[in-house]
């Protein structure tokens, strides 16, 4: 214990950004275990479209969603969600939602507004369409 307290007093800087990454640690453990948005991978998602009827919601830019998306997503934008102008998923309320973006990070802040808004069963696609092109699965474009 000796050797700590002389290691903290050598080294205040390193010390403090250890104990704030402690401290990052278990607030991102308590906020993911008590979140009710769930993280899923691309194999989850695909189960989820097949048998759950989940309905995959794509909240990259228009122009993102055209070079290549899932098949079947809906495109609502973030600036939409947060604007909660989300019209077109209101029929799906109590339906699954797996909501996607490029990496995974903006759809858990889109999945966390939906669930504010009402929606039930949301979920976040975990790495986003990143993971789901490396993992070789089907990528539909739009043409218009």
């Amino acid at each position: 214990m000796q050797e700590y307290m002389e290691f903290f007093k050598a080294n205040p800087m390193l010390s403090l950004a250890w104990v704030g990454l402690f401290v990052a640690l278990i607030v991102t453990v308590f906020k993911s275990s008590t979140s009710k948005v769930k993280n899923v991978n691309h194999q989850e998602l695909t189960l989820m479209v097949n048998k759950q009827d989940a309905k995959v919601v794509d909240v990259r830019s228009k122009e993102e969603f055209k070079k290549g998306h899932i098949v079947d997503a809906l495109n609502v934008t973030m600036s939409e969600i947060k604007n909660n102008q989300t019209t077109s998923l209101e029929k799906y309320k109590t339906s699954p939602i797996i909501v996607v973006c490029n990496a995974g990070m903006t759809s858990a802040q889109a999945a966390e507004l939906l669930v504010k808004q009402g929606f039930e069963n949301i979920h976040n696609l975990k790495g986003g369409m990143g993971e789901w092109q490396s993992a070789n699965m089907p990528v539909v474009k739009s043409k218009r």
